[in-house]
């Protein structure tokens, strides 16, 4: 080192005092395993996952622990000194496996599946491995460009309109969520709102500017149906803005239809608001309804500043297959589309891939640029900055199981595994029609969704009605139509949705199964749905067993009662 042309060593300082070497006094080696130990450890690990799914139906689907179990069982510090693997991995099955509820096991049939496949667990392994947070292209090229790559595959996929597409003004980005992407286009939604409104009423001055933005968000209205997903509700909530929500009938299969949410504008619009984001959805929570879209879309040409996106979240899926894509025509007409690949294409949790028709909408919004995220690349404007398409700065490698998933099944793989799980539901559908005595399927069944309640009053059995002709019966036929309340106070709605519940309940607390409950339109009801990669035939028909066995268990008790209260023996 030359400096007033006399040679310094490195290490010693202006004052000619010799600098000491920094010694590495760390007993963990830097990566906290040297490479050899960690293969031992990872083949270790795998080998024990591959033992975990290979078993995992012989597991309780549901975990007998009460809460705080966990605090019992760990050190109330944390350990000072290092612990070996072998130590660390032993509580894996000692600890952790206890309090795990099994999503992936085939009786998991609660909710909407949370897929996972060793094809994604791999791709996590090496997005781990390739830890970058990735706010923008120069990060990581490869994280920012695979994801425009397989978001547009799966654009494809889905038979998306060509605008939800990179090559033009829109294009997909992967969120964390569902709830996450609403949250995300909402923002998008209410700033591009106020901007056009402030632009179309000619105000240049930026202190009135300022002061119109602010009047304008304290009347903004987002809206949803009554079965919309209660995130378009929470994220109003973040956004500062007020939620109504449309209501849907049972005569609809409780889907959104276009007078319905024409109705809802037109009373949000009188009392001086101004509607500018909803939420339509294709396979809502409750019934997996699928609103009215090609209804809704001739509504969207009366409200142009209406930001419409489309909730596909588990149901979405299905659009891989020919036969569904007739519903993707309608999405021309809307702002946004969402679904989720962790939930029914295969791929681990989280990978939410969310479309636009116009991205400046989201960067518009989302983007802020300081000066220590300048850089050549982001500021030609040639290379994307995803951050400036999410809420947060940093984001994971999720492309690379994306990526993983759809070259290890291939599109034709993908649509075998959704038919498959819609003739499970189907098969399930049959079951229950043909136990009428003791079921009803509350609405139609959709996507391998089942929702049905049990009858108070055991009846007799209905046969299928014959073949009329050499023609089958009309889906239906013979099938009781499910109690609704007709008045408040119903006695025959309190009763069915009584044992309803006995039934669920029960069948919960025996944990043999996992199903969820809901109430719709007052009707207590179960759900049934198997959609996870390892559910076969033979697990919905053990579950419709359970549910049989269950209810005749349960009505059979209470007919004795019924009998000892009447003095009967």
């Amino acid at each position: 080192m030359t400096t007033n042309g006399s040679t310094r060593k490195f290490n010693e300082s202006n004052d000619g005092k010799t600098l000491q070497s920094v010694s590495d006094e760390r007993v963990v080696p830097a990566m906290g395993m040297t490479p050899g130990s960690f293969e031992t450890a990872a083949q270790s690990t795998i080998k024990e996952i591959a033992e975990y799914y290979s078993n995992i139906s012989t597991r309780p689907v549901l975990p007998s622990i009460s809460p705080g179990y966990l605090q019992k069982l760990l050190p109330t510090h944390p350990p000072s000194e290092p612990e070996t693997w072998s130590d660390i991995q032993r509580d894996i099955e000692s600890k952790i496996m206890p309090g795990i509820t099994h999503w992936q096991s085939p009786n998991f049939m609660a909710f909407y599946p949370a897929s996972s496949t060793f094809p994604g667990i791999l791709g996590e392994m090496w997005s781990a491995a390739l830890t970058a947070p990735a706010f923008n292209w120069l990060c990581s090229p490869a994280v920012t460009e695979l994801e425009t790559i397989v978001v547009d595959w799966l654009a494809e996929m889905l038979a998306l309109p060509s605008t939800f597409l990179s090559k033009g003004d829109g294009g997909g980005v992967i969120q964390g969520s569902a709830s996450e992407a609403i949250v995300t286009v909402m923002v998008a939604a209410r700033e591009r709102y106020i901007r056009r409104i402030v632009e179309r009423e000619g105000i240049t001055d930026a202190e009135e500017i300022e002061d119109r933005m602010c009047e304008l968000r304290s009347k903004l209205v987002a809206l949803g149906s009554e079965h919309s997903h209660s995130s378009t509700h929470k994220a109003a909530n973040i956004a500062g803005v007020r939620y109504r929500s449309a209501k849907t009938y049972k005569q609809d299969d409780f889907a959104l239809t276009g007078a319905g949410l024409r109705k809802t504008l037109e009373a949000c619009k009188s009392k001086g608001l101004h509607p500018f984001y909803v939420t339509v959805t294709l396979g809502t929570t409750n019934t997996c309804a699928t609103d009215r879209f090609e209804e809704i879309a001739q509504v969207a040409k009366d409200y142009p500043d209406l930001w419409i996106h489309v909730d596909a979240a588990y149901a979405g899926a299905a659009l891989v297959c020919e036969e569904y894509q007739h519903i993707s025509q309608h999405f021309a007409a809307f702002d946004s589309f969402d679904v989720n690949m962790h939930k029914w294409l295969l791929t681990n949790f989280d990978a939410s891939c969310l479309f636009v028709q116009k991205r400046r909408d989201l960067t518009d919004a989302l983007s802020i640029t300081p000066s220590y995220l300048r850089n050549t690349f982001s500021d030609s404007g040639l290379v994307t900055d995803y951050r400036d398409w999410q809420i947060p700065l940093g984001r994971r490698f999720r492309a690379l199981k994306i990526w993983f998933v759809i070259r290890t099944y291939g599109v034709s793989g993908l649509k075998a595994h959704i038919r498959h799980h819609i003739k499970l539901g189907e098969m399930l559908a049959e079951l229950v029609r043909r136990r009428d005595d003791l079921f009803s399927i509350l609405v139609p069944p959709a996507f391998a969704l089942t929702v049905l309640t049990v009858k108070p009053n055991r009846e007799r059995k209905v046969e299928p009605p014959e073949r009329v002709n050499g023609a089958e019966p009309p889906p239906y036929q013979g099938s009781h139509v499910p109690v609704l309340p007709d008045a408040a106070g119903d006695e025959e709605l309190e009763e069915a949705n009584a044992v309803t519940k006995e039934v669920y309940e029960l069948i919960d607390s025996r944990k043999e199964i996992f199903l969820t409950s809901s109430i719709i339109a007052g009707v207590y009801a179960i759900r049934v749905v198997s959609a996870n990669p390892l559910a076969e035939e033979k697990h919905l028909r053990r579950a419709f067993d359970i549910l049989v066995d269950t209810a005749e268990e349960v009505l059979r008790r209470r007919e004795e009662g019924t009998r000892k209260a009447n003095g009967d023996t």
